[in-house]
């Protein structure tokens, strides 16, 4: 576990400035709390809010009340369907009969399916070569044309975004656009509907659309929240470029969490991790998987490697957490039976 100083203390963060309405560097507008508002309707009208649960089991174990906000039962087993939803509902009609094309390792993918299927859209997911099995599999089945290219996320991006030039359909950038912050948002507001007094919010990072819609969200609904990021040690671009204040790129993203593996940081979010996140934390393979058995045998929670990054944080915070509140976010539990395998082959539960 990598901590690093917080950039700002939590009064700061808490008076900062607001957020610009567009960002500089990629002339995209940013995302608004009317814009989450909007988005809030969107979602309800297609999904149930998931649950907030608490857990006496790892309470004892970490010594703080946990709250796990649990992404992973969504219909595509993961937060980013929010997110597709209100974005499909942005789009034109002439844009919807053109089509979307997107690049994702998972997750982001089967939420453009989704969302498209919803609204009848045609859609093409780029994915890395290799691929997790249950997510191509589930994208095939809500009606995604899925095509492959290159050895990670940002291989196959480039994929997808000259076959989405070449067709004139719309590109769906994951992460860097305001629809799908505003939508993905949405848990961030329910969480603190359900829990009004949480001291922390603990989220993982992508490519950073959750995490930059947990600090719009819940700095607006509760600004003495702390809010603290989590990603990869071994692909940790959305924490250097949240430490060293500018867009980073790493030559190579290495951990088993496909839904972290990210080696290119997006300035929409940054713009707001910027302003408004209070701390970041690096976990490691190691802890990942251990906080998937921790997570499954106390809570009876499956959360693939990213869903179990925050638990992983927090557990390794709980020192400094003990006697608060704090919300943790399981992302996403599209975890294969390799994967677990794997993880009860070479952890233990905490």
């Amino acid at each position: 576990m990598t901590p690093i100083a917080t950039g700002q203390s939590n009064d700061a963060v808490a008076a900062a400035p607001r957020l610009p309405e567009v960002d500089p560097i990629s002339g995209v507008r940013l995302p608004t709390m009317e814009d989450v508002a909007r988005a809030r309707e969107i979602v309800a009208s297609y999904l149930r809010p998931t649950p907030l649960l608490s857990n006496p089991a790892l309470d004892e174990l970490c010594g703080f009340s946990a709250f796990l906000k649990c992404e992973n039962l969504q219909p595509i087993g993961a937060f980013k369907v929010r997110g597709g939803l209100f974005l499909m509902s942005e789009l034109s009609p002439e844009e919807r009969a053109q089509g979307v094309v997107t690049a994702s390792t998972g997750n982001h993918g089967q939420s453009i399916a989704y969302a498209a299927r919803e609204f009848g859209v045609p859609v093409t997911v780029w994915m890395p070569e290799e691929a997790n099995p249950l997510k191509v599999a589930s994208m095939r089945r809500l009606g995604a044309e899925v095509r492959f290219a290159g050895s990670d996320f940002d291989a196959c991006r480039q994929e997808a975004e000259r076959d989405a030039a070449e067709r004139g359909a719309t590109y769906v950038v994951p992460a860097n656009d305001w629809r799908l912050i505003a939508g993905v948002a949405t848990y961030t507001v329910e969480m603190l509907e359900d829990a009004p007094d949480l001291d922390v919010l603990i989220v993982p990072a992508g490519g950073g659309s959750g995490l930059s819609g947990a600090c719009l969200a819940g700095k607006e609904l509760s600004p003495a929240v702390r809010v603290i990021g989590v990603q990869a040690a071994g692909a940790p671009v959305i924490y250097e470029t949240w430490r060293r204040g500018e867009l980073q790129e790493l030559p190579r993203a290495e951990t088993f969490a496909e839904g972290l593996a990210t080696r290119v940081a997006f300035s929409l979010p940054a713009q707001i991790l910027w302003r408004r996140l209070d701390d970041f934390r690096l976990v490691t393979d190691a802890e990942m998987r251990r906080g998937i058995l921790t997570v499954l045998e106390r809570a009876r929670i499956l959360a693939e490697g990213a869903g179990a990054a925050a638990f992983a944080a927090a557990y390794a915070m709980r020192e400094e957490l003990a006697g608060q509140k704090v919300g943790i976010v399981v992302s996403g539990g599209n975890i294969t039976l390799d994967a677990l395998s794997e993880a009860l082959a070479m952890e233990q539960p905490w």
